[in-house]
């Protein structure tokens, strides 16, 4: 029994071999049209493959697009980064274009006044509490900086020095309200050349007053003031604004002129103190 079972199991293995061999020979061989069965397979096998393969293209295509907005996350980060060193960079380039033309204007500004001493200092110091009144340069006395000595920059008059250390100095400006901060100006007009002295700022227009004026003098707003060199400190010609309004005083005894100053009082980088003393300003000084 056991070898006739053992024979049947070799048999139905036999026949299946020649059915498998069958079916390849036959499913190789030149066929146009295929028959039910292979349809059948076939379109199963389909199925199955379009079941299976939607769900993987969909699920690669997710992680794409993941990876895809993490890319444009990371560029957005550094275009953001490169955009605020953009605007770092035009804030520095602004300033130091403003530096180079206040410079420029120094240079200008030495050639007008040939006939005197310059020296270029840097502003290192200005306190809040007293933004109008002064501000701190880093010359002092080793580079030669005396008191009264007359501050400008490329556009007019600022101040004096008021202050000496050996390596800075105090500049008192012009707006500072003090008593004692007062300058001999003067407007140079084609018939007459009006005096007077620059004391202080008006409170409501800010402007700078220009005092003690002749009631008879004749000038009008537009005028050029420049520094007198009466006063035996500043050299003679040093602009310090234009005149943008005058009046009589309450006596009707002189007349008061408000000015517009040439120099800005709140962008100060760079200065020029100015030594009287050249030959030709010694001679000025004894015709004062």
């Amino acid at each position: 029994m056991p070898s006739f079972f053992s024979n049947q199991r070799l048999i139905v293995l036999l026949v299946c071999l020649v059915l498998l061999v069958a079916l390849v020979g036959y499913s190789m061989s030149d066929r146009e049209n295929t028959t039910l069965p292979e349809q059948l397979v076939t379109d199963t096998v389909g199925a199955v493959q379009s079941a299976f393969s939607r769900p993987a293209h969909f699920a690669a295509g997710l992680f794409e697009d993941i990876r895809d907005i993490r890319n444009v996350y990371e560029e957005n980060r550094a275009l953001k980064s490169q955009l605020d060193e953009y605007a770092s960079l035009q804030v520095e380039v602004s300033e130091l274009r403003r530096r180079n033309e206040e410079l420029e204007g120094s240079v200008e500004l030495q050639d007008d006044l040939y006939d005197y001493s310059i020296r270029t200092a840097l502003v290192i110091q200005r306190s809040p509490d007293r933004w109008n009144e002064q501000v701190g340069i880093n010359k002092g006395a080793q580079d030669g900086i005396e008191e009264n000595m007359a501050v400008v920059t490329s556009k007019g008059l600022i101040g004096k020095i008021n202050r000496v250390s050996q390596f800075s100095s105090t500049v008192q400006l012009l707006s500072d309200q003090s008593a004692t901060n007062r300058i001999s100006a003067m407007v140079s007009g084609e018939e007459e050349t009006v005096y007077g002295f620059i004391e202080g700022t008006d409170h409501e227009s800010g402007a700078l007053r220009f005092a003690k004026i002749d009631i008879d003098a004749s000038f009008e707003p537009g005028d050029t003031v420049s520094t007198s060199g009466l006063g035996g400190v500043f050299p003679r010609g040093l602009v310090v604004g234009e005149v943008i309004a005058v009046e009589n005083d309450e006596y009707g005894l002189t007349q008061t002129a408000l000015v517009e100053p040439s120099a800005n009082f709140y962008h100060i980088d760079y200065v020029q103190v100015v030594e009287r003393g050249a030959p030709e300003l010694e001679e000025a000084g004894e015709e004062e």
